[in-house]
């Protein structure tokens, strides 16, 4: 073999070797797993007035505590501490709807504080007192926007009020449907008679007699907040309750 080569053999099969080794297919590297993002906490809220019955110019205390809250806001008092306590005057009868803001939504309770004229006679007295009685206890249903299914987290609500109807079975009920102000007067007033009939099936699954029972839809037309703001719009979605004669 001549010194040439001698010399071009190593070279051409270095050559060669590294022809094939870059032909070699590449594999692309695996995607790194990242856990799934943590969901916080919903809030809670809940708040009590005592008492709840009051001659006007009597002191009210109202309580509240959240879970979960980052602030929270009462309707005529405002910005109010996540958890405390507050001395209200009433001078007509008022209901008291707390909102808890947090990371994971907003939670909303109220408290209805029913107030009477001092000078009231025996007879107003125990209607009065009756009326106090049942606020205190039958309390009103919250929905999801566009929405006339009770929600998981209402569902307790109903067995309570249901609970109570059953043990005052003189007591008749009206239940209102409401919606708050998005979407035409004839779609809300329908949307609220669906609310309404709703809550009434729920309490006649929970044993209260259907002949107890009345239903009618207010749609927009009577807000319990009037801001145009995610947390009136979920305290308008409801279904309310109030004593038929």
């Amino acid at each position: 073999m001549s010194k040439l080569n001698r010399i071009l053999v190593p070279v051409v099969s270095f050559v060669f070797l590294i022809g094939v080794a870059g032909c070699k297919k590449k594999i692309p590297p695996q995607p790194v797993a990242t856990a799934p993002p943590v969901q916080a906490p919903s809030p809670t809220a809940r708040i009590t007035a005592s008492p709840t019955a009051v001659t006007a110019g009597t002191p009210v205390v109202l309580s509240w505590n959240t879970t979960n809250a980052t602030s929270a806001t009462i309707d005529g008092i405002g910005d109010v501490a996540t958890s405390g306590t507050r001395t209200v005057t009433p001078s007509d009868s008022t209901n008291y709807h707390l909102v808890a803001h947090g990371t994971g939504g907003m939670a909303f309770d109220d408290v209805r504080v029913t107030v009477t004229p001092a000078m009231a006679s025996a007879n107003t007295g125990n209607m009065f007192d009756a009326q106090a009685d049942f606020r205190n206890h039958v309390r009103d249903i919250f929905f999801d926007y566009d929405k006339y299914n009770v929600r998981n987290d209402e569902e307790q609500t109903i067995s309570q009020d249901a609970a109570y109807l059953r043990s005052h079975p003189s007591v008749k009920v009206v239940i209102g449907g409401y919606c708050d102000e998005r979407g035409s007067d004839e779609y809300n007033l329908a949307l609220g008679q669906n609310r309404a009939a709703y809550t009434k099936n729920a309490l006649i699954s929970d044993g209260v007699a259907a002949t107890r029972i009345r239903v009618m839809s207010y749609g927009k037309e009577k807000p319990f907040c009037t801001q145009s703001t995610d947390s009136c719009w979920q305290q308008n979605r409801r279904a309310g309750f109030s004593m038929d004669n």
